[in-house]
C-alpha cells in the first residue's frame, strides 16, 4: 500500500488542527473572523517554508466549502490562469490558490488583475518572497498580505508528539523521542522538513532507526537525527529545502568572511538555476546587516550590484554577484545597526507609546504654541561645533543606548566622535 509522505497524511483540515500561526488563525484573530464569518479577501500568505501556507489555503476552501483550484506558478503561465478564471465565471465564490506566486512574471500576475478585481475569483497567493519586491503593485492593492511566521520549539515538539501518537504508520511502532535538539535544529521552523526526517529516522533499523538492545524501540537521539540527515544527497533545488540550506550556507560565509565558502555556494546556486534577483537581494540585505557602518560603502556596493544584476540578467550578472560577494566577505564587519534597531524596537514593545519631549514635538498651530509645543528647543545649528546637549529621548528612557559601535576602526571613530558630544551619558 503506497501511503502519502508523512506531512501530507498530517496535514490539518481545521484551524483547531493547525500549529502555530495563533496571530492570525487563533481565538479572535482577524484571519480566523474572517474565514468564521464566510468574507475570506484576496489575500497573499508570505512566510518561510513549512509554516501552513498551503495547509491554511486548503483549510479556507473546506470550511466555506467552495470550489477550489490550485496552480504552482513553477509549471503554469497565463494559459493556465485564464482556463481557471473561465472556469469561475461559470461558478460562484471560486478561490485560486497559487503556489510560489513570486514566480508569476508581470504579465502572469495581470492575467489575475481583472478577475481579482470583479470578485470572479479570491486569489490565495502563497510566497516565500518579500511580497513588495516579487508581486506589481496593481495586484498587490487588490489582496491584504499576511505574514507568517516560523515555527517556534515548542510547536515543533508538539508536532513530533503528535506524528507518533497519530499517524496511521508511526502509532504501530515503539518509538521512543529521547532527544530533539537536532531534529528541531535541523527543520529550522520547518514542519515539512521536520516530519520529512521524522519519517527517514524512523522507517527502520536498516535506514536509520536504531533498536534498543532489549526491545523493538526505536530510540531517537541528536547522533542518530545527525547520522541520517547526513546521509541524504545534498543537491541543490530552487524548489526545495536545499534551496534555504544553500543561501544560508553562502550567507553565513560571507559574515564570517570566508570569500571562498562564498563563492563556492554562489556556484551552487547559480548552476542550480536560482533566480540572481533573490541572490541580489540578500547580499543587499547583509550589506545593512552584518557589515553597516563598519563600512558604509558596501551598502552602496550591493545595492549597485542589485541594480546591474536586474539590468543584465543572466549569465553576465554571475561576474557582478561573484565581485559582490568578495567585496562582502572581505569587508569589515559589524552587526551594531542591527543590534540598535532590535533594542530599539524591544523597548517600543516594553515601554509603548512614550510621550516626546516638548521642546523637539512639532508647533504648526497657535495652540501647540502655547499649550509648550517647541518651547526651549535648541536648534544644533546655532551651537558650537553644530551641536547642542539636549535631551531628545522621552523621559522614562533618557541615557538609554540603543546604539553601541561596534569593535572595528570606522566605528572606534564614531565611539570617540559620540563620546565627545555626549561624553559619559550613554556610556561611550
Amino acid at each position: 500500500m503506497n501511503l502519502p509522505p508523512l506531512a501530507e497524511r498530517l496535514r490539518p483540515t481545521s484551524l483547531d488542527e493547525l500549529t502555530g500561526q495563533q496571530h492570525l488563525t487563533g481565538k479572535g484573530s482577524i484571519l480566523r473572523k474572517a474565514i468564521e464569518q464566510g468574507k475570506v479577501p484576496s489575500m497573499i500568505l508570505w512566510g518561510p517554508p513549512g509554516v501552513g501556507k498551503t495547509t491554511i489555503a486548503n483549510i479556507i476552501a473546506h470550511t466555506l466549502q467552495v470550489p477550489f483550484y490550485t496552480l504552482s506558478a513553477i509549471s503554469s503561465g497565463v494559459k493556465e490562469v485564464r482556463e481557471v478564471i473561465d472556469l469561475a465565471k461559470k461558478q460562484e465564490n471560486v478561490i485560486l490558490f497559487i503556489d510560489e506566486i513570486h514566480r508569476f512574471n508581470k504579465g502572469q500576475q495581470d492575467a489575475l488583475l481583472g478577475a481579482v478585481e470583479k470578485g470572479i475569483i479570491t486569489l490565495i497567493g502563497a510566497t516565500t518572497e518579500n511580497p513588495s519586491f516579487e508581486v506589481n503593485s496593481a495586484l498587490l492593492s487588490r489582496t491584504q498580505v499576511y505574514i507568517l511566521k516560523a515555527l517556534n520549539e515548542k510547536d515543533l515538539i508538539t508536532l513530533l508528539h503528535h506524528a507518533i501518537q497519530t499517524d496511521v504508520v508511526l502509532k504501530t511502532k515503539k518509538i521512543e523521542l529521547l532527544e530533539t535538539e537536532a531534529i528541531i535544529n535541523i527543520s529550522g521552523g520547518d514542519a515539512r522538513k521536520l516530519m520529512n526526517l521524522l519519517e527517514l529516522v524512523t522507517a527502520s533499523p536498516s535506514q536509520g532507526g536504531k533498536l534498543a538492545a532489549s526491545d523493538d524501540t526505536i530510540t531517537i537521539t541528536d547522533e542518530l537525527v545527525m547520522d541520517v540527515a547526513q546521509q541524504r544527497v545534498a543537491l541543490y533545488d530552487k524548489k526545495g529545502e536545499q534551496h534555504y540550506d544553500i543561501i544560508s550556507a553562502f550567507i553565513k560565509s560571507i559574515r564570517g568572511s570566508d570569500p571562498n565558502a562564498a563563492v563556492y555556494y554562489l556556484a551552487r546556486m547559480i548552476e542550480g538555476g536560482e533566480d540572481v534577483k533573490f541572490i541580489a537581494r540578500r547580499l543587499l540585505i547583509l550589506a545593512s546587516e552584518d557589515i553597516g557602518n563598519a563600512n558604509p560603502n558596501a551598502l552602496l556596493l550591493a545595492n549597485a550590484a542589485f541594480d546591474a544584476v536586474n539590468k543584465i540578467g543572466y549569465p553576465e550578472s554571475q561576474l557582478i554577484l561573484s565581485q559582490c560577494a568578495i567585496y562582502l566577505a572581505t569587508s569589515a564587519k559589524s552587526n551594531s545597526a542591527t543590534v540598535a534597531i532590535g533594542a530599539a524596537m524591544n523597548a517600543v514593545k516594553l515601554q509603548g507609546d512614550l510621550s516626546v519631549p516638548l521642546h523637539i514635538r512639532n508647533a504648526p498651530t497657535k495652540l501647540m504654541k502655547q499649550e509648550g509645543y517647541g518651547k526651549g528647543y535648541e536648534y544644533s545649528h546655532n551651537y558650537e561645533n553644530n551641536f547642542s546637549p539636549q535631551e531628545y529621548l522621552p523621559d522614562e528612557i533618557k541615557g538609554t543606548a540603543f546604539y553601541t559601535p561596534g569593535n572595528n576602526a570606522r566605528e572606534e571613530e564614531l565611539r570617540k566622535f559620540l563620546k565627545t558630544l555626549w561624553k559619559n551619558k550613554y556610556g561611550y
